[in-house]
């Protein structure tokens, strides 16, 4: 009698209700609640978006190759008196698209005492316009060209990896719910059976101060409830790290980190509904091989190899660039020009380059390093191919396995009940022990634990299964 007064005191402190209701359905967060947070305000999934802004950048940048440029330059030189030298020159360039050619329009005026010859003009000053083509290397392609067709493959490829950060960033976030999920649902439990266990205590214990019941029934309703307040208090710090390691993908339109409320709760998944069909297994599998963030990104890659390889084919032949300029000489700068006035063709210049490497080991082994990169882009993507649809396989049966599970787990449960409400009868009846109740009832929460684990396990699964298609879509269903 002694103990079983100490084991009254030691536990009359515990609170008579551990759980929070959840009849007030307002305090239910949904994933689809999750996902419009996600979706709007999360850091990662907006750093996502610079890719695609990135590549962007860096197609402006290459464009500014094809930018026209001007340029200008004035020297003079007096001394004594006399005009040693007086030099102007200007120049607009631009380039062109086709056959890698530069338009020139200038202006010339050097005049002076001590001018050279060469490249002395009237008062009037010399302008010009002309041409640079190249004939030999760089007329189907040039560095620039090059550059900027790499870089508008790019932005396909910075989409694609946008896709897929955003893919792996949510299926992280699927899982972190689910987690949440079992932990709720697991404390929920053990609460209920701390309730139980307290409750069968006291109703005990107030039959053993009556003489109904022997001691020994007392100190063993009160190691299972010291027993279940040890699972309670563990669990209760599992389902504040689980919404702690949730509440890091909350964020409101502020950029400012949002905590998930206590009183928040997941919606209770009482069976499955949304079991994928073998048609839908099919469907992503063809999304897969066409779609997959990851088939895309080499499928890009493959895009700008074919570009390089094309630019360094066309380094291997020989540099051949003519370039020709019409000139104009008036006499006074001022002086009227007439409408009607025209360029001599009688006054130019002209020009020819030409340039070869006589073993041209440099170009072939570039262009040699280029064709090993396609062979094994092609290499990757034939085993990537092979590694995605069998990932996506496996998933899809670990599904089918979770169900079967689930649904044996179901009965398992329901004929646990049926013993537990057995032995309680004949337990009324003095024909059990408390030590076989307390085992069946333990033995019903651990299967209802149980089977929320392989609710939460089936769900994260079911996000896998689209995750490994390279699909958020569904994520939500």
């Amino acid at each position: 009698m002694k103990l079983l007064f100490i084991l009254i005191i030691s536990l009359s402190g515990l609170p008579s209700s551990f759980a929070q209701s959840q009849t007030d359905t307002a305090d239910v967060f949904m994933l689809q609640d999750l996902e419009v947070m996600v979706f709007r305000n999360h850091p990662i999934v907006k750093q996502a978006a610079l890719l695609s802004e990135a590549a962007r950048a860096n197609v402006m940048q290459s464009l500014g190759y094809f930018d026209p440029g001007i340029r200008a330059g004035f020297d003079r030189k007096m001394f004594g008196n006399k005009t040693y030298y007086n030099r102007w020159v200007s120049e607009l360039k631009v380039p062109l698209w086709l056959a890698g050619a530069d338009l020139k329009l200038g202006y010339d005026r050097n005049v002076g005492d001590y001018v050279n010859p060469e490249t002395y003009t009237s008062t009037a000053g010399l302008a010009g316009i002309g041409l640079s083509i190249p004939l030999g290397q760089g007329l189907l392609i040039d560095g620039r060209r090059n550059t900027l067709r790499q870089a508008k493959i790019m932005v396909n490829y910075a989409e694609a990896e946008r896709v897929k950060q955003i893919n792996a960033i949510w299926y992280s976030i699927v899982k972190d719910y689910w987690n949440w999920y079992f932990f709720y649902n697991q404390f929920q439990l053990i609460n209920e059976g701390l309730e139980l266990a307290q409750t069968r205590f006291k109703a005990i214990s107030r039959q053993t101060s009556l003489g109904d019941k022997a001691s020994i029934d007392s100190v063993e309703a009160a190691i299972t409830v010291q027993d279940r307040m040890i699972q309670y208090e563990k669990m209760k710090i599992d389902l504040l790290n689980a919404r702690l390691t949730l509440s890091n993908h909350l964020w409101n339109d502020e950029a400012e980190p949002l905590e998930l409320p206590e009183k928040a709760r997941p919606l209770r998944v009482i069976q499955l509904h949304n079991k994928p069909q073998r048609q839908v297994l099919d469907t992503l599998l063809e999304f897969a091989a066409g779609s997959h963030p990851e088939l895309i990104k080499l499928r890009i890659k493959g895009e700008q190899l074919a570009v390089e390889r094309s630019y360094r084919k066309e380094m291997l032949k020989p540099k051949l660039n003519v370039s020709g300029s019409l000139l104009s000489n008036r006499r006074s700068f001022t002086s009227y020009v007439p409408d009607n006035y025209d360029f001599k063709m009688g006054n130019y210049k002209l020009g020819f380059e030409f340039a070869l490497p006589l073993f041209l080991r440099a170009e072939r082994g570039k262009l040699r390093e280029v064709k090993i990169k396609q062979q094994e882009l092609a290499y990757d993507m034939q085993q990537s191919n092979r590694e995605i649809r069998n990932s996506v396989l496996t998933s899809y049966n670990h599904l089918n396995a979770y169900g079967e599970q689930l649904a044996v787990q179901v009965r398992s449960i329901s004929n646990q009940e049926v013993l537990l409400n057995g032995e309680s009868s004949k337990f009324d009846l003095g024909e059990s022990t408390l030590f076989l109740i307390n085992s069946r009832e333990s033995k019903l929460i651990d299967m209802k634990i149980k089977r929320e684990e392989m609710i939460s396990g089936y769900q994260k699964t079911l996000a896998e299964l689209y995750y490994k298609a390279g699909s958020r879509m569904l994520f939500h269903l």
